[in-house]
């Protein structure tokens, strides 16, 4: 299966990001599936990558050909898919994967995310969703969830769309026991629930 990894891409972050990152990528390699990433060789992205490069999987790298700039992405993909916008990276990266993992990230990251949970809510797609919970870091996206949710702003039906998790091995289990839901777009959006 080829997996659709979403995360940050600084440089900044506490080392057990970039640790959980690249657990993920070896994990992901060792169970036979492929990595679908943005092709950035830094960040959450670059590990989960140099994970995968480590155990010998594959790698398809989608990036937009103003990123083809030195020390920008990574060397080592197996294919590199160029795109002439943000947009079309991402209409990519969703069409050549069938899961999606979110990894600790920031305002791009929940761009992405929030995306696929819109598709998902709407019934337009009906893969996994999975968030990596490292060190805590998505407990309060959570809780907005939860509130949006009991506020009526959203149905309680779409906390059930994506599932968060605390380990890359958790995320891995997730999507390979996952079975497709075919929720209808009325039982989403049904808020008396």
């Amino acid at each position: 299966m080829n997996i659709c990894i979403y995360g940050a891409s600084s440089t900044a972050l506490e080392p057990v990001y970039y640790a959980e990152a690249e657990k993920l990528g070896e994990l992901l390699a060792s169970a036979g599936h492929a990595l679908v990433f943005g092709g950035g060789r830094e960040g959450l992205m670059g590990a989960a990558a140099r994970g995968v490069h480590k155990m010998g999987g594959k790698i398809i790298g989608i990036a937009p050909r103003f990123f083809d700039e030195p020390g920008i992405l990574y060397e080592h993909c197996t294919e590199m898919i160029y795109t002439d916008t943000m947009r079309e990276r991402k209409r990519l990266m969703e069409e050549r994967s069938q899961a999606t993992i979110v990894l600790p990230g920031g305002i791009g990251t929940y761009e992405e995310f929030f995306e696929m949970l819109t598709l998902k809510q709407l019934g337009r797609t009906d893969r996994a969703i999975v968030i990596v919970n490292t060190n805590g870091y998505y407990e309060p996206m959570h809780r907005l969830l939860e509130h949006t949710a009991q506020t009526h702003f959203m149905s309680h039906n779409c906390l059930e769309l994506y599932n968060l998790v605390d380990t890359p091995q958790e995320a891995l289990d997730y999507i390979n026991s996952y079975v497709p839901q075919s929720g209808s777009i009325r039982r989403l959006s049904d808020y008396n629930k």
